[in-house]
């Protein structure tokens, strides 16, 4: 077959197979030529989720009948004024999304400009173009785009049910309306409204929070950490997640540079990297992130559906997050999510609302009815057994050793911690110890139940952390030099980065095959260390680290199982004066308020929350 040119409507056809992959693709491109076009209300409508209608009407700037006529035209645009491709300031830009959609489907185009008298209506069905004729509308565009994939039924096998299609399309209006609080979004499946978001009002900050609240949620907005920052014309807006408000996957992470969201392998991993201290590698924190930057410093050109960016410098941008959120994060002190304390009272509410039901005695049932009849006092009209009158009173009498002073191993306040006023301090002043593992603290307002455990292994993390730092880890040598016995490949990685653990204050050396010998250690993990269970960890650490990951995060990576070794354990008892140093420490402390894997050090239950548990608030 010789060559031939192909036919107009057949390579529409075939840019749609690009441009739009299922209905909220091409939903997608009607919202940015809406975003563009200077709207203030976006209304979406995906009826059988987007196959049978999609329909997106905007109070944008609208055209006039002969900028209809060429926006079903193949690259034509308005968003190139001057044809730099490198120089693209708009959202949807290729002028190839209109014309692929009519080649595909039953699409007509309404539009009115501010000054026109009346709208004109053009139509494109299977690639065929008719009108445009005068129309009846208000100021602005609809599009509306029927039977999706008509005229190229085989597409139409690989949509997914009606559902899983609304579902792509609310994701889609969710991120593109998070980059723009100043426009109001709708969404419905023609019956019922789905997705409502009102315009934002505030400043930049106070705007997009707003927005993010109605999208992320509520636990989202009351946890999250505001971020801004700006290097070499690179600026950097958003807002993230304490570490303890974390999910199992990244699918509440959202990335947008010049307004376009987009999805960057580079821009995940340097999530990673800045939280690295902070979460498990199986956690991720949920984030909203704007990066501005000049159009030539980045190429939005190189994917058809414009999901992905290329930067001109990506290390600097990757720097930059690491850097900015790793500062808000020290920011952010000792804190933890509320969630963690929304959590606990959720707990203890359970029990209250299904309390578990018991079979009285009847004749407690008797004496209750006795002691409860407004003839009580008198005798009159109710006789009491022998006997039952006593064993009435007996509820009535002070609880025996209510008044009685405390046993032996109840642990007491000294005079500084019970004379501290307890709103001196973010975390109050520790009065008691319960179960050798929780310390419990008095605030001004609220009780706070801390792991000792937890807190004082992130308390150790960051000490090693920082003396890695400084390169000025202080060690001890062990009076016996101790032997470990390792696979093989354990012993082996520990030997090949002896001088790496060394910075770390662990010093060993090969002592023969699958052996060790270890001759100092971290002086801060103490004199009674477990040195085999610290060197085994320690190897196990090594072999879950990443052979590309640069040498400070290995290390970061092997201190979190130096810090447990050296924090205190579960079940150690602790005088109050140790209680409230660990507090104090706690409260100077950054990131004291999880442990390395995300988990809450501490629970914080306010007083108001409490009372309402016992029903005295109202």
């Amino acid at each position: 077959m010789g060559i031939r040119l192909l036919p107009q409507t057949l390579i529409n056809q075939i840019a749609a197979g690009e441009v739009v992959e299922r209905p909220a693709s091409a939903m997608k491109e009607l919202v940015e030529n809406a975003i563009d076009a200077g709207a203030s209300r976006i209304d979406i409508v995906m009826k059988e989720g987007g196959r049978v209608l999609l329909s997106v009407t905007d109070d944008g700037c609208g055209m006039e009948p002969e900028e209809l006529e060429l926006a079903v035209q193949r690259h034509a645009t308005s968003k190139i004024p001057d044809e730099d491709l490198f120089n693209i300031a708009t959202l949807g830009f290729r002028g190839e999304a209109l014309p692929s959609i009519g080649s595909v489907s039953r699409m007509s185009i309404t539009s009115r400009t501010e000054k026109a008298e009346n709208a004109w209506c053009i139509r494109v069905e299977g690639g065929e173009k008719q009108g445009p004729e005068p129309a009846a509308h208000p100021k602005g565009t609809r599009i509306e785009v029927r039977d999706l994939f008509f005229a190229t039924p085989a597409r139409l096998k690989f949509l997914k049910a009606p559902r899983t299609e609304l579902t792509h399309g609310i994701d889609t209006v969710k991120r593109l309306a998070m980059c723009h609080p100043e426009i109001g979004f709708t969404l419905g499946d023609g019956v019922r409204t789905l997705l409502k978001l009102p315009v934002a009002h505030g400043d930049l900050f106070e705007a997009t929070l707003e927005r993010l609240r109605g999208i992320m949620g509520k636990e989202f907005a009351e946890n999250a950490v505001p971020i801004e920052a700006e290097r070499d014309n690179v600026r950097l807006t958003g807002h993230i997640s304490l570490p303890t408000l974390n999910r199992g996957n990244n699918a509440l992470q959202f990335f947008f540079v010049n307004g376009r969201p987009v999805k960057d392998k580079q821009l995940y991993g340097a999530i990673r990297g800045a939280y690295r201290d902070f979460l498990a590698h199986d956690r991720h924190p949920l984030l909203a992130l704007f990066i501005e930057l000049p159009p030539r410093a980045v190429d939005v050109n190189v994917h058809p559906a414009k999901a992905e960016v290329r930067f001109r410098d990506p290390q600097g941008v990757r720097g930059l997050i690491v850097s900015a959120l790793k500062q808000a994060l020290n920011g952010a002190g000792h804190l933890a999510s509320t969630t963690v304390s929304d959590e606990a009272l959720a707990s203890m509410r359970a029990p209250m609302q299904h309390p578990q039901q018991y079979e009285m005695d009847p004749r407690t049932i008797e004496m209750a009815r006795a002691i409860t009849s407004p003839h009580h006092s008198s005798g009159v009209g109710h006789y009491v057994p022998e006997g039952l009158r006593e064993r009435a009173a007996s509820f009535q009498a002070p609880l025996s050793g209510f008044d009685a002073p405390p046993q032996a191993n109840v642990q007491q306040s000294s005079d500084v911690a019970m004379s501290a006023p307890p709103e001196q301090y973010p975390l109050g002043v520790a009065r008691a110890q319960l179960h050798e593992t929780y310390i419990i603290a008095q605030s001004g307002d609220a009780i706070i139940m801390v792991d000792q455990h937890a807190a004082h292994e992130r308390l150790v993390y960051e000490r090693i952390k920082n003396g890695v730092e400084a390169n000025g880890v202080k060690r001890q040598g062990l009076l016996i030099p101790e032997v470990v016995e390792l696979d093989l490949a354990d012993a082996d990685r520990l030997v090949a980065r002896a001088a790496e653990l060394e910075e770390l204050g662990l010093v060993l050396e090969n002592f023969g095959s699958g052996t060790v010998v270890v001759r100092e250690v971290p002086a801060m993990l103490g004199a009674k260390v477990d040195v085999q269970g610290l060197v085994k960890d320690v190897a196990d650490s090594l072999a879950e680290v990443d052979e590309a990951m640069s040498l400070k995060d290995r290390l970061m990576d092997v201190c979190g199982s130096m810090a447990c070794h050296g924090s205190i354990r579960a079940g150690r008892r602790l005088s109050l004066d140790e209680m409230n140093a660990l507090l104090r420490e706690m409260e100077a402390t950054p990131h004291s308020g999880q442990c390395k894997h995300g988990r809450p050090t501490y629970v914080e239950l306010k007083l108001k929350d409490i009372e309402r548990l016992f029903g005295r608030s109202g």
